[in-house]
């Protein structure tokens, strides 16, 4: 009777993270439809191919290498070891829970962290549009995927250096938002602001995307899927404390993105004296993003008021980034970089294992690292093969100097 129960447990556990990074995967919809609503009609059909192509490299590469970089035995708890592909002797069939009794698929893992890395490379896709070159970057991809992002998620969640400090990071505020949000940034910094974006007296011109229902629809997949993203986080469902937790993660996970959504839109309304619609879907998605390290502990209300500062900051960070000139046609950034570091300090408003200490330098050490490593990358594929398309190009839009398509044939005025 015992080994039926444990055989249903694994089942049931391994099913739930399936089921969980399923919901993950169809964040990739998400950002393929957010991003594509928030550009050009003439960048459209780019966007969507980079977003399918960068998913389709992360698994590549997360399978090739970033897995066992991330999961592997390291060096040292700094530097990680150095293996290649999954399967075999580098798959552990059954893997322990948190709770070290039951056990669920290996490969389930696997499958449930490959699509963070995707998740983490699609926000590098929404910051460089409308004038990046699309084969750097997804040869900037290649490494993401493969080297740096499983490199410094080794030091937290493959019990690395940042573990055995005590950094808190439940789901992925620091390791995957904004790892994603500060390689965007490096990227950003290299290739400069689209034409038209800012005049020469410091002047911010909008630039209006092409299909806000899109837009608004990618922002509901993407509220749906991290579901999977917080909720699978738990790692396993088959006990009444770990049912009861999921149901916790899930209810601050949707009351976050909640908070974050009301008050980006009153901000927006006392700053502007407008009600602007892609503030409050970034300010979901900064809610969101914000609960990400710690949506288990806090209470309802302070999953709202968590969200809710979320989504204020998004706005002001979004604002201040244009003062410097930083374009970033989505705020990727921002709800990513600037609420996922607000995230990763909100867990110390309920978790009493934080400190402040551990947090801020879980939080300096990746942005470093990941700062100065795709610093690095971005700069050699500059110097390699250009990341940036021609002043004629980019007028014309990268669809067709990418891609050769156009994704409104019938409404595109050139």
């Amino acid at each position: 009777m015992e080994s039926q129960v444990i055989e249903v447990a694994y089942a049931l556990d391994t099913f739930y993270f399936l089921v969980s990074g399923a919901l993950v995967m169809w964040m990739a919809a998400g950002f393929s439809m957010l991003e594509a609503g928030l550009v050009r009609s003439k960048s459209t059909v780019e966007i969507l191919t980079k977003n399918i192509a960068l998913y389709s490299l992360a698994c590549i590469m997360y399978m090739f290498i970033g897995y066992n970089i991330m999961y592997g035995d390291g060096l040292n708890s700094v530097i990680p070891g150095l293996s290649f592909f999954i399967g075999g002797d580098n798959t552990v069939e059954e893997v322990l829970a948190s709770d070290g009794e039951i056990y669920y698929s290996g490969m389930s893992d696997f499958f449930f962290q490959v699509v963070f890395v995707a998740t983490a490379m699609s926000i590098v896709s929404g910051a460089v549009a409308e004038r990046m070159k699309l084969w750097a970057f997804l040869a900037f991809a290649v490494f993401m995927t493969g080297v740096i992002y499983p490199f410094q998620g080794y030091w937290s969640w493959g019990e690395g250096w940042l573990d055995e400090l005590g950094y808190l990071d439940y789901a992925g505020s620091g390791i995957v938002h904004m790892t994603g949000a500060v390689a965007a940034l490096a990227g950003v910094i290299l290739l400069g602001a689209r034409k038209g974006k800012y005049g020469p007296n410091g002047e911010v011109n909008a630039i209006p995307g092409a299909n806000l229902p899109l837009a608004t629809l990618g922002t509901f997949i993407l509220w749906m899927g991290w579901f999977g993203f917080n909720g699978g986080s738990e790692l396993k469902v088959s006990d009444i404390e770990s049912a009861n937790a999921v149901a916790q993660v899930f209810t601050n996970t949707n009351l976050a993105a909640a908070g974050g959504v009301l008050t980006a839109m009153i901000v927006t309304r006392l700053v502007y004296g407008k009600t602007d619609l892609t503030m409050g879907l970034n300010g979901a998605l900064a809610g969101l993003v914000s609960i990400t390290a710690e949506p288990l502990m806090p209470s309802p209300l302070l999953a709202v008021i968590i969200g809710a500062i979320g989504g204020a900051i998004v706005v002001f960070s979004i604002i201040g980034l244009d003062k410097l000139r930083i374009d970033d046609p989505v705020g990727a950034i921002s709800v990513h970089g600037t609420a996922g570091i607000w995230g990763v300090f909100a867990v110390l408003l309920s978790n009493p294992d934080a400190t402040f200490m551990n947090q801020l330098i879980g939080i300096v050490a990746i942005f470093a690292f990941v700062f100065i490593a795709s610093l690095i990358v971005w700069a050699i594929l500059k110097a390699l093969m250009g990341i940036r398309i021609s002043e004629e190009e980019e007028y014309e839009g990268v669809d067709q100097s990418e891609c050769g398509l156009e994704a409104y044939p019938e409404f595109t005025v050139k």
